[in-house]
């Protein structure tokens, strides 16, 4: 799948139909809430004024919560289930700003107005790029005549032309190159689907801090993609149609089983938190599951989020070599969320929630609409058994499956990511991510594959037009504490045994092989071939049949770097070279690609973090799953791309006694449609 710099279709939505909102207080706060619009501008104005002497404008490029301490918080949950006037761990904010063209990373107290710590950042790599200064790098080009010559020499009209900015990457260089991006255009025209008509081999390059072009170049003309047919919006569609279908209603009679109180989230036997963060979009807290049982709710994860996605084009052409995009630390995947719309993104059942962020001046933003929430019945199966063995009697139970999802979608530039949180009642927790949108393509010479003699690092999609080969890969961070913080990770094999003596007419059988993590390097693995169990457990807990209580890891599809490990987009990413890491819990260790990321060398990831080696075993420990696409486009991805998934399923293992969902009824509503079936077929 393609992916794109990321600035047009976040942008115009941002600026353009968001409102500062006005200001309320929150009666109740959890500690994990996101920031309020009131938090927002006691952050702005605190930062402001510790800094009166500045002689450029503070720029905020992120601000967040800056999350309590673990121990403090559990500790509170605790004593407020008996003691509700238990003070709450103190809110802070973690705000990072760019203050006299330097980098500061500060912490703010939200409860006495102060700074609690304010670093200067000296190290490699810049962080997350505002949409703002994306915007005003973009826009110079207009005004920047060897441009102007450039789009004339090709026969463009300049106010069809769309530009957005690329991060630039690292390659080896020894010595920084400031806050710089590239600038790639676009040519409308006949078309909205701007992706699929690139302006090639027009180098520009502008400096952020000083807000100018230091570069540009007019390499050759190259044919730009013909507008015919790349329209992907429904009233411009034109005969023939697919095949209509009839509508399908989604109604419960009796409302929604669910319950949203502030930002927590109660359904049939989950309680969980929902917040939202500027660069990683949703974040599920304190996901704990009731056991019927032992009549409790029991904690399954503490935390849990897409950390990073790493996105390498495999062109090496010129203007194509640098793209190897960071989502979430360049450009921020839920600075990227978008509104989703009802009954297209979401069902009708659906319940809708926003979020809000900070503008570059640090003034809260409204994004409405960027969380639905939903029971799903697909149709499928729980459990069931039909039993033939008892006649006359034929005896069959069966349960729906019925799951509550958490939706967002982020538009990362050309790339739409749908990202579901999905709880099932059998004490599952199933992680999917869908990829649609735009092909990232380049223009070509080419109007026919048998025309091409060289190396093109793509599919021939269409006249002119390349899509590009690329990656994807999608980093989450996990922090499970399965009935309770210190756990352990297992990996068990499936090892097959040959039988050697006369004890049975078979040859062989399989059995289980386990082993227990005890550092960081024990835990690294490449999933592949070979059959394995993955499992977090907690080794101080067990069922009355003597199994440690746990959740194993189900992964989906997997896909591991083919870049070479000295490559610098693999160094910079290497937190991808394994599918599975687990790593002690460290409060500072949540962003893979390291919190500066634009410009990274590969000095502060989730693979250099591990490098110390630390023990793991029977600890707090947090387990990193990298998903993945490698990504050859097809003429069906043109001009539009149909949704392909992947994920993963946190699904318990000897956490319960028995089935959990044995004692489960059917909803009490099912109403059985006004149709017969027959030996002919349904009336």
């Amino acid at each position: 799948m393609a992916h794109s710099s990321k600035i047009f279709c976040c942008f115009s939505f941002l600026f353009s139909t968001l409102s500062i909102i006005p200001l309320s207080h929150q009666l109740e706060q959890h500690p994990l809430d996101s920031l309020t619009p009131i938090e927002f501008i006691r952050v702005q104005a605190i930062v402001n004024q510790s800094h009166p002497t500045t002689t450029n404008d503070i720029t905020f490029q992120y601000i967040g919560l800056n999350e309590p301490d673990k121990q403090a918080l559990i500790s509170w949950l605790q004593n407020h289930r008996t003691t509700p006037i238990t003070a709450p761990p103190p809110r802070q904010a973690f705000v990072i700003a760019r203050i006299n063209h330097q980098t500061h990373e500060l912490v703010v107290d939200l409860l006495y107005d102060n700074i609690v710590s304010d670093h200067i950042h000296h190290g490699f790599g810049y962080p997350l790029l505002t949409f703002e200064e994306q915007n005003g790098a973009s826009q110079l080009v207009f005004n920047h005549a060897p441009f102007l010559a450039a789009l004339n020499k090709r026969g463009l009209k300049v106010e069809e032309v769309i530009c957005e900015t690329f991060a630039i990457g690292w390659f080896g260089e020894t010595k920084q190159n400031g806050r710089v991006v590239k600038v790639m255009c676009y040519y409308l025209d006949g078309t909205v689907n701007l992706y699929m008509r690139p302006i090639e081999a027009i180098t520009v390059t502008v400096d952020l801090e000083a807000m100018k072009i230091t570069h540009f170049r007019d390499r050759l003309v190259v044919p730009v993609p013909k507008a015919a047919g790349t329209d992907y919006r429904e009233s411009e569609q034109k005969e023939p149609f697919g095949p209509e279908l009839k509508g399908i209603t989604v109604v419960q009679p009796d409302g929604p089983s669910f319950i949203i109180d502030g930002s927590r989230v109660r359904w049939a036997n989950w309680d969980f938190h929902l917040s939202f963060d500027a660069r990683v979009g949703p974040v599920v807290s304190l996901a704990s599951i009731y056991d019927t049982e032992k009549q409790e709710f029991r904690r399954v994860m503490y935390r849990g989020f897409v950390s990073e996605l790493f996105v390498p084009y495999m062109d090496l052409t010129e203007d194509w070599y640098y793209r190897t995009f960071f989502d979430a630390g360049e450009y921020g995947y839920g600075l990227c969320a978008v509104p989703l719309e009802p009954l297209r993104d979401c069902p009708a059942n659906a319940v809708y929630m926003g979020a809000y962020v900070a503008a570059q001046n640090g003034m809260p933003i409204e994004m409405p609409n960027v969380f639905c929430i939903f029971e799903r019945n697909a149709g499928d199966v729980m459990w069931r058994h039909t039993e033939t063995m008892i006649p006359p009697d034929l005896i069959t139970e069966v349960r729906p499956d019925m799951s509550l999802v958490v939706r967002m979608v982020s538009t990362v530039g050309n790339y739409d990511y749908i990202n579901d949180w999905e709880f099932k009642q059998i004490g599952s927790i199933k992680v999917t991510v869908g990829l649609t949108g735009l092909l990232e393509v380049r223009g070509s010479k080419y109007t026919h594959k048998d025309q091409i003699d060289e190396e093109v690092y793509g599919t021939l999609l269409a006249e002119n037009t390349l899509g590009a080969y690329h990656d994807h890969f999608i980093t989450y961070h996990l922090d499970l504490d399965v009935d309770g913080e210190s756990n352990s990770f297992v990996k068990s094999k499936l090892q097959t045994v040959k039988v050697t003596d006369q004890t049975s007419p078979r040859k062989s059988y399989w059995k289980v092989v386990s082993e227990t993590a005890k550092t960081e390097s024990d835990a690294k693995i490449k999933l592949g071939s070979d059959s394995a169990e993955l499992l977090v457990v907690n080794p101080n807990k067990r069922t009355k049949m003597g199994n440690f209580v746990g959740y194993r890891l189900i992964p989906g599809s997997v896909a591991s770097p083919l870049m070479t490990d000295d490559d610098y987009p693999q160094i910079r990413a290497a937190f991808t070279e394994y599918n599975v890491w687990v790593t002690p819990y460290n409060k500072s260790e949540k962003w893979a690609g390291g919190i500066y990321t634009d410009q990274s060398r590969g000095d502060d990831t989730l693979a250099t973090w591990t490098s110390r080696n630390r023990r793991i075993e029977n600890k707090d420990i947090v387990l990193w799953y990298t998903l993945g696409f490698h990504h050859v486009p097809y003429q069906e991805d043109f001009p539009l791309m149909p949704t392909i998934s992947t994920g993963f399923e946190l699904r318990p293992a000897n956490f319960f006694e028995y089935n959990p969902v044995l004692k489960v009824k059917a909803p009490n509503n099912v109403r059985w449609p006004n149709c017969s079936v027959s030996s002919s077929g349904l009336k």
